[in-house]
């Protein structure tokens, strides 16, 4: 959500650090599969053909960029990572520590992390009344 917003340089950066929250779980299963396949139509062509698609060599720096990023594109990194980990609907340990991680460095403050996560949980339940009204 809100992936074309970002500068292309931020574009690879949310790259980097997608992946790595992905590879978390060790290898990606059908659902990060689609999931990163959306993402890639969200950020453009001209990204997905750049991007190495290899695990950055340093989480710690690529979090450090982002530390220095205004607050909306810090907080549309912190939705679309939530997003991310919600997709599959499986509790995931290391996906939730990463994300305090990230919600720590950034300065997400616990309200703001309240107003993300209600728009992930607000477009999913979008998302599944239209597949409802769709299938019925």
């Amino acid at each position: 959500m809100f992936l074309s917003l970002l500068t292309k340089k931020e574009k690879l950066k949310f790259l980097d650090i997608a992946v790595y929250m992905i590879d978390i779980e060790g290898k990606p299963e059908a659902v990060e599969k689609k999931l990163i396949s959306r993402i890639y139509g969200e950020l453009g062509r001209e990204i997905v053909d750049e991007y190495t698609f290899s695990k950055s060599d340093s989480i710690d720096e690529t979090i450090e960029y982002f530390k220095s990023c205004n607050r909306a594109v810090k907080n549309i990194v912190f939705l679309n990572l939530v997003s991310m980990s919600m997709e599959d609907d499986l509790y995931n340990t290391l996906e939730h520590l990463f994300l305090e991680h990230i919600e720590k460095e950034l300065e997400i403050s616990a309200e703001k992390r309240r107003d993300l996560m209600q728009i992930v949980y607000d477009e999913r339940d979008v998302r599944e009344k239209a597949m409802r009204v769709i299938k019925s």
